[in-house]
């Protein structure tokens, strides 16, 4: 299975400055909740706004640059073959961002986990828009940042 996770505002927005324009420590632990233990697919610049490769999961880079090296990852210079990496790995592979390998991942996606932050942010980075070929599957109660924004966790699934 090949999912996208994503936190977006009511725009879309996913970033900015290559950073998140906000900081839920909660939404956190919900992305590590969901990826522990799966093959991760990001991009170098997502890669590169983490710092890091993020334990306990199989950290894989999509990068068009042939020269491009990062401990503890692996490269690849295609999705399709991140992917492959990620399913020998992982039942699910999770696909974490930014952008660009979202919209190149869509198609392909089996299930989306979309954390809806109830507010609009400044960004420069969105989250493409999917159709109508997906169906709720679940969504939390709302929660609320420390500040007293509204947000939740919807988990969409491709239908058949």
């Amino acid at each position: 299975m090949i999912s996208l996770l994503v936190a977006y505002d009511l725009n879309r927005v996913i970033g900015i400055d290559n950073k998140m324009p906000w900081h839920i420590p909660e939404e956190l632990k919900y992305f590590k909740k969901v990826t522990m233990g799966k093959a991760i697919v990001m991009g170098r610049k997502t890669f590169e706004s983490i710092g890091r490769p993020l334990p306990g999961r199989l950290n894989i880079i999509v990068t068009r640059n042939k020269n491009y090296e990062a401990a503890g990852v692996e490269v690849f210079h295609d999705l399709q073959t991140a992917v492959e990496r990620g399913k020998e790995y992982s039942d699910e592979v999770v696909i974490i961002g930014g952008a660009e390998i979202f919209n190149l991942a869509m198609d392909s996606a089996d299930r989306l986990y979309i954390t809806i932050i109830r507010k609009a942010f400044e960004g420069d980075t969105f989250f493409p828009k999917h159709d109508d070929s997906w169906s709720l599957v679940s969504e939390s109660e709302d929660h609320f940042t420390e500040d007293g924004i509204p947000y939740s966790y919807l988990v969409f699934d491709r239908i058949q």
